[in-house]
């Protein structure tokens, strides 16, 4: 049985959510972002306990169509830019509507539609939010960031990340450093 689930967009989620599974004796399960699939069937009281569980952590059984359509976009989207390391050689779209055998123009409706922004506006949220944790962590260039995260230059990063935070990207490093010197002395 196959159990599509909202919010559940990383790792630790995952985790949180087979912890609900073994709550109600369920172990047998295999779990991957937004979704759980169980060897065996699961009652309707079981399934109610799990979304009454799933729901004390901010998480959702997700049963309508264009919800579960939604989620399966945001996770494809999650996936690319937080734990796909190879370059995209395709543009977005392609990519999209090939992973989840839709078409484009389709996906994109029914994503402006629920969630009342666009896909491309739910991409560079995300883009800069990764791109904020790259300059966190302090390990690759702004070059090797705007590559990564397949900018077409520093600039056009730069440009988006001031354009979405109010701040450029140096601008926003230094910010971090007094924060950084504190916990480095302590």
């Amino acid at each position: 049985m196959e159990i599509l689930i909202k919010n559940m967009v990383s790792n630790r989620c995952k985790m949180i959510v087979e912890q609900a599974f073994y709550k109600l004796d369920i172990y047998e399960i295999q779990t991957s972002l937004g979704k759980v699939i169980t060897p065996h069937p699961i009652s309707l009281e079981q399934l109610d306990s799990l979304k009454t569980e799933l729901s004390y952590n901010g998480f959702q059984v997700l049963e309508n169509k264009k919800l579960i359509l939604v989620e399966r976009i945001k996770n494809v989207i999650i996936e690319m830019i937080y734990f796909e390391n190879e370059v995209l050689r395709i543009n977005f779209s392609c990519y999209l509507a090939d992973k989840l055998n839709q078409d484009y123009t389709y996906l994109a409706n029914i994503f402006s539609e629920t969630q009342k922004i666009t896909i491309e506006h739910f991409i560079i949220l995300h883009k800069i939010e990764r791109v904020k944790q790259l300059i966190t962590y302090d390990e690759l260039t702004l070059t090797e960031i705007s590559y990564k995260m397949h900018y077409s230059s520093v600039a056009h990063l730069s440009s988006q990340f001031k354009k979405t935070t109010g701040l450029t990207p140096s601008e926003f490093k230094n910010q971090l450093n007094p924060i950084l010197f504190c916990i480095e002395n302590v």
